[in-house]
């Protein structure tokens, strides 16, 4: 039989205003009936005469906690001193210190890893930081164990650094909030429930998930939850209640359950690999997206639809972020802007290429541009290409991966007022510079689910399984950079895939959007057969870019 679940509160910054959080603790209890922990993370003492002389009536047994309580370390210089040392220890009755840091675990089986204080700037560390040292320590002997899942509980003072990639933004200043080592820490131990405070805010980020999809086996999502300091006037939510069964006690088919608003991993988003970052202890600098990017030699000539270029920003089509400052002579001003990743030979679609056919731009933004689709399916059928050299879009950093998003949604609001639908395709084979097809289709000719079957069936028709990735998933954690693959998105955010194995048929994508089913104008699946002239191709994007500007943010007067 289960185990009962052992009911748990986390707090956020007690400050020395333990009556105000106990007599919190006993209302609950009275409504709610008896907690098993109370755990405090961010600073638990205070600093001012009122706390120390209220944590002296605890400290001399005059008032009791109502509850097991177990407290981080201090998080800050005037605070260290009210800790014996780095060691855990029961500080009053029912008030426990768990120490700098190590593993707790309940009667129950409960594994609660904690990691009290800041980032150490540098070595020795002060009495209220940890250092690389402490993190290597704690984590080596759990994860070295073939059994290891995670933890159940991850307690620290400070925030894990980047913990809202993917998902709702907190209220805190998200530049210079967390540590990148307690991103770290998180990534390897994959707790359930990972609770910090010190930002003075309240943040439950949605689930995110331990395990890459279609590679890895399923894993338990880890929920981060940040708690504001106790009593605020803002209200903030500073106490959390929940109810938890040990991991070791559970079934794991219930363990691994995924909820429906689970998101991707915050902490493994670049394209390089960060797998072992880790196993050589922590390092505290900041992760960056790689400035590199992958290239693929196919030094065959690559033609295929559209390239670009229009009436906006460079001349010279290098489509520079706007906010930069230049000099006269190319030197950048005071923030050196990242260079577009260059082809290592010809490009058809690199936007400072000269191959690029300029006339079919439509816009152009700071990372991408739009361009008409060259002999296109329908007059509005698109392209949104990055303005420097990127294969596919599993490679792309997160600025471009941002504005193509802006321009698919900017191509939605405009196909809706045309009362279309829009489908988005890429086929990551035998090309080499990233092209994503964006094609509309009228609502009254078919449904999304009418788009989908079509894509599904004429797939299963060239024995192809296209598989349906989970919502919130991101392309490249079950496309690594390199694979050969083809994507399909729908209006409805849903999105299909194939890993191509050997071979694939090139005009896949069109000849589904153009066959009976959809757009009934199969005489238009292959490109070179609806090729216009270059004054009708001129005449074409004019038209289009003249309607799609009302919709374009990148237009600039």
């Amino acid at each position: 039989m289960e185990e009962p679940p052992t009911r748990v509160l986390a707090c956020g910054d007690v400050e020395g205003r333990l009556s105000a959080v106990f007599s919190r603790v006993q209302n609950i209890q009275k409504k709610t009936g008896q907690f098993d922990l109370l755990l405090c993370v961010g600073e638990f003492f205070g600093t001012t005469p009122e706390a120390e002389a209220e944590w002296q009536l605890y400290k001399t047994g005059a008032k009791k906690a109502p509850i097991h309580t177990y407290v981080l370390g201090a998080a800050s210089q005037e605070t260290a001193k009210k800790f014996p040392g780095a060691d855990g220890c029961e500080l009053a009755e029912n008030i426990t210190y768990l120490g700098r840091r190590g593993v707790f675990t309940g009667v129950s089986g409960l594994q609660i890893a904690y990691v009290s204080g800041r980032e150490a700037p540098q070595e020795p560390a002060p009495a209220h930081c940890f250092t690389a040292k402490d993190l290597s320590a704690l984590v080596a002997p759990l994860t070295s164990s073939s059994k290891f899942r995670g933890v159940d509980i991850l307690l620290t003072s400070q925030w894990p650094r980047g913990v809202w990639h993917f998902a709702n933004n907190p209220e805190v200043n998200t530049k210079f909030c967390g540590s990148n080592s307690v991103a770290n820490l998180a990534d390897k131990l994959k707790p359930r429930y990972h609770f910090a405070a010190l930002e003075g805010a309240h943040y439950e980020r949605l689930p995110y998930r331990n395990h890459v999809v279609l590679q890895e086996n399923a894993q338990h999502v880890s929920r981060f939850i940040a708690l504001a300091t106790v009593n605020n006037p803002a209200k903030k939510k500073y106490l959390y209640a929940f109810n938890i069964v040990p991991m070791k006690t559970m079934d794991p088919s219930e363990l691994v359950k995924q909820p429906q608003d689970v998101t991707e991993n915050p902490y493994r988003r670049s394209t390089k690999d960060k797998t072992d970052t880790l196993k050589t202890g922590f390092s505290a600098a900041e992760e960056e997206e790689p400035a590199h990017q992958f290239f693929f030699d196919l030094s065959k000539n690559q033609g295929g639809p559209h390239r670009g270029r229009g009436r906006k920003r460079h001349p010279d089509g290098d489509g520079r972020g706007r906010d930069q400052q230049h000099d006269g002579d190319g030197h950048h001003g005071h923030k050196q802007p990242r260079r577009h990743p260059q082809p290592t030979g010809p490009c058809w679609f690199c936007l400072a290429s000269p191959q690029v056919e300029k006339h079919l731009v439509i816009s152009i933004g700071s990372h991408c541009y739009l361009a008409l689709a060259k002999g296109g399916l329908t007059p509005h059928h698109v392209l949104i290409l990055p303005i420097g050299h990127y294969q596919s879009v599993v490679e792309l950093s997160s600025e471009v991966v941002e504005e193509m998003e802006k321009y698919k949604s900017a191509l939605r609001s405009f196909y809706k007022s045309k009362g279309e639908r829009c489908v988005v395709f890429e086929r990551n084979y035998r090309s080499q510079h990233l092209q994503l097809q964006v094609v509309p289709v009228p609502l009254d000719r078919c449904t999304t689910d009418d788009i989908k079957e079509a894509f599904t069936v004429q797939a299963q028709e060239q024995q192809m399984e296209l598989m349906e990735i989970p919502q919130h998933t991101e392309l490249k954690q079950i496309a690594p950079p390199g694979t050969p693959y083809f994507y399909v998105e729908l209006d409805s955010g849903e999105k299909l895939f194939y890993r191509i194995k050997t071979k694939f048929p090139l005009q896949f994508g069109r000849e589904v959007l153009a066959s009976e089913a959809l757009l009934n104008i199969p005489t238009r699946a292959d490109w070179k057969e609806c090729k216009q002239s270059r004054e009708e191709e001129e005449e074409s994007c004019q038209r289009l870019r003249d309607d799609f500007q009302p919709y374009d943010f990148a237009w600039e007067d």
